[in-house]
């Protein structure tokens, strides 16, 4: 975990001493999230929302990196015997993208997210314990720039690490427990 950090550091600090242009700005959108395995193999989708700012740094004409700062609202929806059961988790997630620009409107994007856990509620109450505080996960998407600064992207996340509150012993336990998984749809300005 920390030399993912150091080297999330170090990239923008090189990007920063290096680029050729840094825009930033802010972006919002809706989330589409669920889990995926554990006791959570038949959850289904809730919708959320993101909202925060990025910094564009370009490092050539056609590649850049992406550092985000969100707030995310994931989560997911489960039927335990006649009663649906919501799972309500915030995070602040921070992506660090390679952005590549195929041509000056479209562009894909891939990179790791570290995400810190600020709430957790299920149906309402506080479940906050249940959950680690820290998640990881990997992005893939892309994107279309109406402008220099007016753009939409289509983003995939899934989820590397255990999100459940218990130690894991094997192989077979890490692969068995359950992860994050999010499709967002996100406006940039």
């Amino acid at each position: 975990m920390k030399r993912i950090i150091l080297a999330a550091i170090a990239v923008m600090a090189f990007g920063f001493t290096n680029a050729q242009q840094t825009r930033f700005g802010v972006k919002g959108g809706l989330n589409l999230t669920s889990f995926a395995g554990g006791n959570y193999y038949d959850s289904k989708s809730l919708v959320g929302f993101q909202v925060g700012g990025f910094a564009e740094i370009k490092i050539i004409e056609r590649l850049a990196i992406q550092p985000e700062v969100l707030f995310s609202t994931q989560g997911a929806k489960q039927e335990v015997g006649m009663t649906d059961f919501d799972t309500k988790l915030n995070y602040i997630n921070v992506p660090v993208l390679a952005k590549f620009y195929i041509t000056k409107q479209f562009t894909v994007e891939a990179g790791p997210q570290i995400g810190f856990l600020v709430s957790a509620k299920n149906n309402g109450n506080d479940a906050k314990d249940g959950f680690k505080s820290v998640d990881t996960g990997f992005n893939f998407g892309a994107g279309y720039n109406f402008t220099e600064n007016v753009s939409v992207g289509l983003r995939y996340t899934v989820g590397l690490s255990n999100i459940a509150d218990y130690d894991i012993d094997s192989t077979e336990e890490y692969l068995d427990s359950p992860k994050k998984q999010c499709f967002s749809f996100d406006f940039s300005l």
